[in-house]
């Protein structure tokens, strides 16, 4: 991953460098287990197995240029049932390494030839996100630099008439052209005085306003702004045979023809700040240089996360619908393997973007892909149902912890919950209790007896304002037993 600089705001044609922003530091496998534990609870051998595969692109990368080229990552099949942390693993990963990455569903594809998305939009689709986040990184190092030309736009608002007025560009096109521009006539005595006492004036207003700007005296008042009323990107080529690619450049082409490219709007200044910086910022990013740099990114650090794979895959002798499965296997194996994919920002190899599938395989197993897939998916990590042990850490341990979130929750209305250890446990022993007897959801299950313990107080909250709340073994059985030992009914309510 190369490192990449940014535009000088105060250039006024040309862009210089003045600043770099540098690669994150590097992991080790050891460190990124560690990170990825305040998160997911167990599941040690997919950790190990993503940790390894993230260390390896590093290590690629440092390789000489000869080998580098041959060295391909070693993508991942993750197996096992819903709610035990397949995606959480992959999004974590991600965030951890800054990479971008895209979540998709396998089935949301159709084969060519058929109504529906193209395997290829996914590729699209994680150079967009990388797109705009080194857009971001790049607008986040100008913020401070672009103050004072927001502040400025704002005077302006605020007074119209008092900016310079100064025009060079009329001269030059009358020697351009062969006309004269207007020539002023000249003013008398008075009227060079008058002038310059108005021009004194409205500079002394200016910056009496300027200092309550930035005292933030006028936050509320409102002024009218020209703002852009078509998205942004909207005349990008219509790069795949999807209908979604036509539909939008059609429309954006429509909008372009009926002029609607600016609107008139009546804003705060607090608003009108926001509106004028994002313009700013997004005419101060070089967005050649960083569709380069997210080229780069995505070709060498992307990672497309692929669910539900087991959903394509065709387990027996079948017809019909399973054929249309097996062609967007057909689809997915060239991209997996390597290939070419036509973007808005320009060509996109795909040969060393790291694919991670999941399937929970219930219905099927992995040998039910086509045997070219599975060839390129060679490292299969099987996750690990959860047991009444690993209900209880999840309650208590990660930083996102379900019974830290429900606190934090009813701590804003007033109200503070203190959950027992026996709780805490008889919670854990109940979702493993129901995921036997019905569907395993995995953690999910926590989602739905949580609900069902604090449904009455979530409801009344308001009226136990300033109160504490004990949440013990008796007070679980009294919300959640009858349900779940009433077998029919655990099915529909847990």
């Amino acid at each position: 991953m190369s490192d990449f600089v940014l535009v000088n705001p105060q250039a006024d044609n040309q862009k210089k460098e003045i600043a770099v922003v540098k690669p994150q530091a590097d992991l080790t496998p050891r460190e990124i287990v560690e990170k990825l534990d305040a998160y997911i609870i167990g599941q040690k051998n997919a950790k190990k197995a993503v940790a390894v595969a993230l260390r390896n692109r590093t290590r690629r990368l440092k390789l000489a240029d000869d080998i580098r080229e041959e060295v391909t990552p070693k993508n991942i099949l993750m197996i096992g049932p819903t709610g035990v942390g397949k995606t959480e693993i992959a999004r974590r990963l991600a965030k951890l390494c800054g990479a971008p990455f895209l979540k998709v569903e396998a089935t949301k594809y159709t084969e060519v030839g058929y109504v529906g998305r193209d395997v290829e939009s996914m590729v699209r689709d994680l150079m967009a996100v990388g797109f705009n986040n080194v857009k971001l990184e790049m607008e986040e190092q100008l913020k401070e630099s672009c103050k004072g030309k927001v502040e400025e736009k704002l005077l302006d608002l605020l007074l119209p008439g008092s900016e310079s007025k100064e025009n060079k560009g009329g001269a030059v096109l009358g020697n351009i052209f062969g006309f004269n521009a207007k020539k002023e006539e000249p003013q008398s005595e008075e009227e060079k005085n008058k002038a310059a006492d108005d021009a004194q004036k409205m500079s002394a207003t200016r910056e009496k306003f300027r200092q309550m700007l930035r005292e933030g005296k006028l936050e509320e008042r409102e002024v009218e702004i020209t703002v852009n009323a078509m998205p942004k990107g909207s005349m990008s080529i219509m790069t795949g045979g999807s209908m979604d690619d036509i539909e939008s450049a059609m429309q954006n082409i429509q909008e372009m023809m009926n002029g609607a490219r600016k609107k008139q709007r009546s804003v705060t200044i607090a608003e009108a700040r926001k509106i004028l910086t994002e313009q700013i910022l997004d005419s101060m990013v070089d967005a050649d240089k960083a569709a380069d740099i997210a080229k780069e990114r995505v070709e060498q650090s992307g990672i497309i996360f692929i669910d539900e794979i087991d959903k394509i895959a065709v387990h027996g002798e079948s017809h019909g619908p399973a054929v249309s499965r097996e062609g967007v296997q057909r689809d997915i194996l060239p991209i997996v393997e390597g290939c070419h994919v036509n973007t808005k920002w320009g060509v996109v190899d795909t040969k060393h973007i790291l694919f991670i599938a999941a399937g929970a395989f219930s219905l099927s197993k992995p040998s039910d892909l086509i045997p070219e897939l599975q060839g390129r998916f060679p490292l299969r990590v099987e996750l690990d149902s959860l047991c009444k042990e690993d209900f209880k850490r999840i309650l208590t341990e990660p930083k996102n912890a379900l019974i830290k979130q429900y606190t934090a929750l009813l701590a804003t209305e007033g109200v503070t919950l203190d959950f027992k250890d026996e709780a805490i446990d008889r919670i854990s022993s109940m979702a493993e209790e129901v995921n036997s007897k019905s569907e395993n959801i995995g953690a999910r299950r926590l989602h739905t007896i949580m609900e069902k313990v604090l449904d009455e107080i979530s409801f009344e909250a308001d009226a136990h304002k300033g109160e504490t709340i004990a949440i013990d073994a008796k007070y679980v059985d009294e919300k959640v037993e009858k349900v779940a030992n009433n077998e029919d009914l655990s099915r529909y309510i847990l």
